[in-house]
């Protein structure tokens, strides 16, 4: 009985993974995607262009996922992916409002954010973070678009190299040759106090091949 419920959970968990979106009623599956998948879509476009343009974009994101199932294959891709995919293709008519987050944070790396000596560990981690975040804007910044969506959808959203390739329709080959290039330019370029950070994000995303 155990296992034949855990095939049963097995199969349920590749179905939301790749479901069948041709059905009927598409309800039901389009509500498991958004509980799956909503709440981790809108943390990364908030980190890209806001909480509230967040919120607006994620609503249609899934608007759009439900006119266009149809073209959806699951033997092409993941839901995820797809979604992620949708998701860029909007968040590209946004590219001012996301140039003036990226430019205004990068601004906060001219300021002075000592911390005296007096002040918590953790406070003082933080506002370190915080720093670095502000100092790789600005080279997030200097940026083509493609080469953003490339970088943040493994960095921010999590998505690995082939999941990127379905949600951007390009080879899975040129994904990885298009991180190995933006990578190399950002040790050259980013500040100094963010390149352990970013080198950190290639060693995991190394791992996940």
């Amino acid at each position: 009985m155990q296992v034949m419920k855990d095939d049963h959970e097995q199969a349920g968990s590749r179905g939301l993974d790749r479901p069948d979106l041709g059905g009927p009623d598409p309800a039901p599956v389009f509500g498991m995607l958004f509980d799956a998948h909503a709440a981790p879509l809108q943390r990364y476009l908030a980190r890209r262009v806001g909480t509230e343009t967040a919120h607006d974009l994620v609503a249609e994101t899934f608007l759009v996922a439900l006119r266009r199932r149809e073209t959806y294959r699951p033997e092409a891709g993941t839901a995820r992916a797809w979604l992620y995919g949708i998701a860029t293709n909007l968040l590209r008519h946004h590219v001012r409002t996301e140039m003036r987050a990226l430019n205004a944070t990068a601004r906060l790396a001219a300021a002075d954010q000592a911390v005296s000596a007096g002040h918590d560990g953790r406070v003082a981690e933080r506002v370190d973070a915080q720093s670095r975040a502000a100092r790789l804007a600005g080279a997030l910044a200097e940026l083509s678009v493609a080469d953003r969506d490339t970088l943040l959808l493994v960095s921010w959203a999590g998505l690995d190299p082939g999941e990127v390739a379905e949600a951007l329709g390009i080879p899975a080959g040129t994904v990885r040759s298009r991180l190995h290039r933006i990578r190399r330019w950002l040790r050259a370029n980013a500040p100094e106090s963010t390149k352990d950070g970013s080198s950190k994000t290639e060693e995991g995303e190394s791992a996940r091949r």
